[in-house]
């Protein structure tokens, strides 16, 4: 006799991970939530093993533990996850002093943040490769390729035969001069 369990709150192709207690404010944890929302998760995994803030690495636990979940509680595939949503809340505020002039002290304020990291399983539909038409000449092309190269053949063939008409006579020319030359 206990509490009813609670009804999933996320969606069945959903994972979620929370980080608490992250000593940084939440603007600056929020620029890097921002480089990983909408990424597949191998490339936030990238993205945040790469990352110059101080802050990327405990950002990376939450997102590996939130693959985790994902994995091991939901059975989903982790080659196919994203990062659905990377959002940002405030903390606690730790409140200290700083000795001022004339015994004054000024507050100094020391933030905590949380992330929430939700993972999503979007399935790829299967991709079936299409033979490609067959040109003319036999080989596989797209079929805007294909008409494209029938055109250029057609252009070129005319083109070939007019300037191969002029050269000839150009040819007698020179070489009459030549033999003039020799003589």
């Amino acid at each position: 006799m206990g509490k009813q369990a609670h009804e999933r709150a996320l969606a069945d192709n959903q994972a979620k991970a929370i980080g608490t207690m992250i000593r940084v404010s939440p603007r600056k944890l929020n620029l890097v939530a921002q480089s990983i929302r909408g990424k597949s998760a191998d490339a936030a995994l990238n993205e945040l093993t790469f990352s110059p803030k101080r802050i990327a690495g405990s950002v990376k636990k939450v997102l590996q533990s939130a693959i985790a979940n994902a994995e091991n509680n939901h059975d989903l595939d982790v080659d196919d996850l994203f990062v659905k949503e990377a959002s940002v809340g405030k903390n606690m505020v730790l409140k200290r002093f700083h000795a001022r002039a004339r015994g004054r002290g000024a507050r100094i304020e020391k933030p905590f943040s949380q992330v929430t990291i939700i993972v999503e399983e979007k399935r790829e539909p299967a991709r079936e490769k299409k033979a490609a038409p067959k040109s003319k000449s036999g080989q596989k092309t797209k079929s805007g390729e294909a008409k494209t190269a029938s055109k250029k053949q057609a252009v070129k063939k005319p083109a070939a035969k007019q300037p191969a008409a002029k050269k000839a006579p150009a040819k007698k020319k020179s070489a009459a001069k030549s033999a003039k030359e020799k003589a």
